[in-house]
């Protein structure tokens, strides 16, 4: 169904350069961003009061790397995620292709046509990610994994191109971004279930998953089209353009999908909530990132860049930002840090997606009633 292979050889061929750095200027930015992801793990274990157990006080167990990539790097490590992944999915496409309209075609072509459609996709995101902890990483001969996953990404380039564009402090943006990412992995580190139960609702979600291939290879031609500055078929404006989130089909799917837009609401938000409270101790010029980079965030990168964050669901992530930053902040608030890390108890404990909404309904139903109150 997918030419990996391919995929990776467009993305690279395809990703713009980064910004002009010397080779000395790169090596030194590249010890930099390590040295603030190590700094980062006391800092934010420190602020959130989240430790692995058994080892409270330590440092992240030393087989969850951290890899400063340039933008192949980035896609060869998704590329090899997404492969991972959506494994059962394509093999049960596969199954089914030879019962679709137009199968035989599709089969003869299909895998060459994805394989260049994601690698379209991944060549415009390769330019726009400052970080990623990768949950799912396997660990390829280039790019070391933890066993059972995991791996944190800093993207050199793209850091380096925004602080420019922000016109910020180097030192600071870097050592704020790594709070970010280092969020991550104290959150997958310190919470052991959490991976496992993610990782069973996306394979829920994708079990549900009742499309042809051809919708499959339509929506992701449309993303290509609007890479190449062609209009997305059926796109009426702004308002008019398709997801590819718009894959959901059935109720099952809908519900699940509800579960996880509200468990990385959270963590992003977290996240978010993290870098902005450890970074006045920290991020001397914390206020003034945080007022551009917000303002960046909102406006996207022109018409272009709009259209494709809506087409692939980036709307919708910002939001998780946004609105999982609120809920945060709301119920450490009401209940202090403690009280919130209630919520890393077990899946049980996870919010809603209407909860997400309103933190007084978390509080509610996981505090108030656990402690006997009416």
């Amino acid at each position: 169904m997918v030419d990996w292979n391919l995929a990776v050889s467009t993305a690279t061929r395809f990703v713009r350069p980064g910004p002009e750095v010397s080779r000395d200027e790169a090596r030194k930015i590249v010890a930099e961003l390590r040295r603030h992801a190590k700094s980062s793990e006391e800092h934010v274990r420190a602020f959130t009061r989240m430790a692995q157990p058994g080892a409270e006080g330590e440092a992240s167990p030393p087989d969850t790397p951290v890899l400063v990539v340039d933008r192949p790097g980035w896609i060869r490590a998704n590329v090899a995620g997404f492969r991972a992944v959506l494994k059962p999915l394509l093999a049960k496409m596969e199954d089914r292709r030879s019962n679709v309209p137009g199968g035989a075609v599709l089969g003869a072509v299909g895998g060459k046509v994805t394989g260049v459609e994601l690698g379209m996709l991944l060549s415009f995101l390769a330019s726009r990610v400052l970080g990623q902890y990768e949950t799912f990483a396997p660990p390829t001969r280039d790019l070391p994994a933890a066993a059972q996953g995991g791996r944190l990404l800093l993207v050199a380039p793209n850091i380096v191109h925004v602080e420019r564009e922000l016109d910020v402090a180097p030192h600071d943006f870097r050592l704020w971004v790594c709070l970010h990412e280092e969020t991550h992995r104290t959150q997958f580190t310190a919470v052991p279930w959490l991976r496992d139960h993610i990782e069973g609702e996306i394979q829920s979600f994708l079990g549900e998953t009742d499309i042809d291939p051809g919708t499959l290879l339509e929506r992701l031609r449309e993303a290509a089209q609007s890479l190449a500055g062609a209009k997305p078929e059926g796109e009426q404006g702004d308002d008019g353009s398709r997801s590819i989130v718009d894959l959901v089909q059935t109720p099952a799917q809908r519900e699940i999908l509800g579960r996880l837009t509200a468990v990385m609401s959270l963590l992003e938000g977290h996240a978010d909530f993290v870098m902005d409270g450890v970074g006045p101790e920290v991020v001397p010029s914390v206020a003034e990132i945080r007022e551009k980079f917000q303002q960046r965030r909102a406006s996207g990168a022109g018409r272009l860049d709009l259209a494709l964050r809506k087409l692939l669901g980036l709307d919708a992530k910002l939001r998780q930002y946004r609105d999982g930053e609120r809920f945060v902040r709301s119920v450490v608030e009401e209940v202090g840090m403690d009280g919130f890390n209630r919520i890393w108890t077990s899946p049980n404990t996870l919010p809603t997606k209407l909860e997400i909404a309103k933190p007084a309904d978390w509080v509610a139903r996981v505090h108030r009633k656990a402690d006997g109150a009416p």
